[in-house]
């Protein structure tokens, strides 16, 4: 018996020996990386569909979880097109017919501007640790990164996806690459993030995004960040809508 259990002290000794994480911990580092208190961005979002690509630009602006703003500046039928978050409510200014339309209920998960994006993903910002309950489920690497692998089990039903698993870099904690899963378990998109820079204060970002729908058929959206900049003073009016109707 005293052998046994030398042996199994031995065989332990390696994992033991290893500072692992708890769930918690890398949740926390995930969310100090793409959690923000203000931030201003310029994007370029390429939509590729089984007929066509379409290229759009696009600057945002966040404050906290609970403001944030998108203004349309290319294609030109689509510039001057914005859209703002209050809270739980979004509203999306179209000029070309003058109209502001509130966005709820099923049309929050439709694809942006037809894209593998919904509005509820452009315009989430809550941290994973409210959303989530996770499990640390093993190590596996990323295109050469090593990476903590994670299921993340919804806490309640208001999140729009019920289970992630996600493959977090294990440096910088960014989630490489995420599988977004429904209720009854069927795969509804693939997320993975590249290009990771390091920011002033020592947040890591991703400045690449692949997301891919898997209900739609042969579609795939890149969102890249062409410049972008974190903890800047931003006027009260952007989160306003006098902003979103401005002409």
């Amino acid at each position: 018996m005293r052998l046994l259990l030398i042996l199994s002290l031995l065989l332990l000794s390696p994992a033991a020996a290893e500072d692992l994480p708890t769930p918690d911990e890398i949740l926390a580092g995930i969310d100090k990386n793409m959690v923000f208190e203000t931030r201003t961005a310029k994007m370029t979002m390429v939509v590729e569909g089984k007929r066509r690509t379409r290229t759009f630009t696009m600057q945002s602006f966040g404050r906290g979880e609970d403001e944030s703003a998108i203004e349309y500046l290319a294609p030109a039928r689509e510039k001057g097109t914005r859209m703002l978050k209050q809270g739980d409510d979004l509203w999306m200014y179209m000029p070309s017919v003058d109209r502001t339309q509130k966005i709820s209920g099923h049309m929050l998960r439709q694809g942006m501007m037809g894209s593998d994006i919904s509005y509820e993903d452009m315009m989430a910002a809550n941290q994973l640790r409210e959303a989530y309950v996770a499990t640390v489920t093993g190590k596996e690497d990323v295109d050469g990164r090593p990476c903590w692998t994670l299921e993340l089990i919804a806490r309640d039903d208001s999140v729009s996806y019920p289970k992630r698993i996600s493959w977090v870099d294990s440096e910088t904690l960014i989630p490489l690459k995420q599988e977004l899963y429904a209720l009854s378990g069927m795969l509804l998109k693939s997320w993975t993030m590249t290009e990771v820079k390091e920011f002033e204060g020592g947040r890591h970002f991703p400045t690449k995004m692949i997301i891919q729908d898997h209900i739609k058929k042969e579609s795939r959206t890149t969102l890249t960040f062409d410049a972008m900049t974190f903890g800047v003073e931003l006027e009260a009016e952007v989160f306003s809508m006098r902003w979103l109707e401005r002409k």
